[in-house]
């Protein structure tokens, strides 16, 4: 056990920093253990993933899951894969889908916990939100660029669209993805998480 990591952990899932912002109040939604090689950076919980306190527990995470072709054990295994979206809450909902994370996670929380996962190899950044926060002035003008040139994050990250139904269309456009983003990322996963 890595009693810093646990106790952060511990306080993050206590956090009220932003329960005011909150349509169903806080509830903190990640994993990590010290010894995981691989990190996903999502966006923020779902309200699915609100209800049940289960990271990526829904469609999306269904979809992800198939993306690496690991099983929902390995998956749930903190020791092997972190799961530290941008913001651990879930914010709500906005225009067709839910709203960006809230700020305060990514600026009180983040600086303090990745220092506590010193053998991450790969970091799975899902989404624009993750892009834009891991990224930064590195990433492309659009998503689809980002991800699009996802050989020059490679192998430290790898930028993904966001696995959930509502882009099913941009998957069907970009067929590119499948055919080599994914093959990549898998065999990257299983060297990490085996």
């Amino acid at each position: 056990m890595n009693a810093p990591l646990d106790q952060l952990l511990t306080d993050i899932r206590a956090c009220r920093l932003c329960a005011q912002h909150l349509p169903l109040g806080p509830r903190p939604v990640l994993q990590a253990a010290a010894s995981a090689r691989l990190l996903i950076i999502g966006q923020a919980p779902g309200a699915r993933v609100h209800a049940t306190g289960v990271p990526w527990d829904d469609r999306s995470g269904q979809r992800l899951r198939d993306w690496m072709q690991i099983d929902p054990e390995t998956f749930y295994d903190r020791a092997r894969v972190a799961i530290v979206p941008v913001g651990f809450c879930y914010p709500g909902r906005a225009g067709s889908g839910d709203a960006p994370p809230r700020p305060e996670c990514r600026a009180t929380w983040h600086p303090r916990l990745m220092p506590l996962l010193p053998r991450v190899e790969t970091i799975l950044l899902v989404g624009q939100h993750a892009q834009a926060w891991f990224l930064g002035a590195g990433r492309k003008q659009t998503l689809t660029a980002t991800v699009r040139t996802w050989r020059e994050y490679f192998p430290h990250a790898v930028p993904l669209p966001h696995p959930s139904p509502r882009n099913v269309a941009w998957f069907k456009a970009n067929p590119w993805f499948e055919a080599e983003v994914l093959p990549s990322m898998r065999e990257r996963v299983r060297d990490l998480v085996s």
